[in-house]
């Protein structure tokens, strides 16, 4: 059994935090009509734009709260939280672009939402996956890279037996547990932080679950952790 567990030293610092999670699997995560994807970044690039009332990054609420989150603990110089990299390209008018279906998924989601998405291949994972504060050593290959590049000490990640698996709670992914287009079990999750926008969670949750559902097939569950509720099942 596979277990998700958010640690004490987490809910210590964001106490009314929740992450909602997909678990997915037998899913079929192969191209099979690239179009679809264009269509639902685009359309989600478009709902989007209702989060960047501001020309300033930062004074727009999504974005400023996770800004104020990352100096509450430490992180690389210039991390930034995933649904900000996507705003500030909708903000320049760039097109995010296609990679597979599950990133397409959870990349529509968080545009739509305003909250962080991201996902790793369960099947990938080594031992139990936990949301933790950095003891610093753990090997790190950001996607794309070739080079580790570990946590700090103290650093927020996602991590399992074997490394980190997400630098600075949700800046950047490993390239170990990547999702690729033969990924068949999926872990999914979505993180918020604000107390005002739990509801938009449950919504984005709900969307993210149907999605994945309906283009990928397979079987999904949801769950949300909280620091009442910290740790769940997500393989037999």
């Amino acid at each position: 059994m596979t277990r998700f567990v958010v640690e004490d030293d987490v809910w210590a610092i964001f106490p009314h935090a929740k992450i909602g999670v997909v678990v997915a699997q037998g899913i079929d995560n192969s191209i099979k009509n690239a179009s679809v994807y264009e269509q639902m970044l685009q359309e989600a690039e478009k709902e989007a734009r209702k989060f960047l009332e501001f020309e300033e990054l930062s004074r727009n609420p999504v974005i400023g709260v996770w800004r104020e989150a990352f100096r509450r603990f430490r992180t690389k110089k210039g991390a930034r939280c995933s649904v900000e990299a996507l705003l500030k390209r909708v903000k320049n008018g760039q097109h995010i672009r296609t990679i597979n279906p599950l990133v397409d998924i959870y990349n529509s989601v968080s545009l739509r939402y305003g909250l962080p998405c991201g996902g790793e291949d369960i099947d990938k994972f080594v031992g139990d996956i936990r949301l933790a504060l950095a003891d610093g050593h753990e090997p790190f290959i950001p996607l794309g890279g070739e080079e580790n590049d570990p946590p700090y000490e103290g650093e927020i990640v996602y991590k399992d037996d074997v490394g980190a698996i997400c630098r600075c709670w949700n800046w950047r992914e490993a390239q170990r547990t990547m999702l690729t287009e033969q990924t068949k079990h999926a872990f999914l999750c979505i993180e918020s932080i604000d107390d005002t926008r739990h509801e938009a969670l449950h919504q984005a949750l709900e969307e993210l679950a149907y999605s994945v559902r309906h283009y990928l097939g397979g079987t999904v569950k949801m769950h949300i952790l909280d620091a009442r509720h910290s740790e769940i099942s997500i393989t037999d």
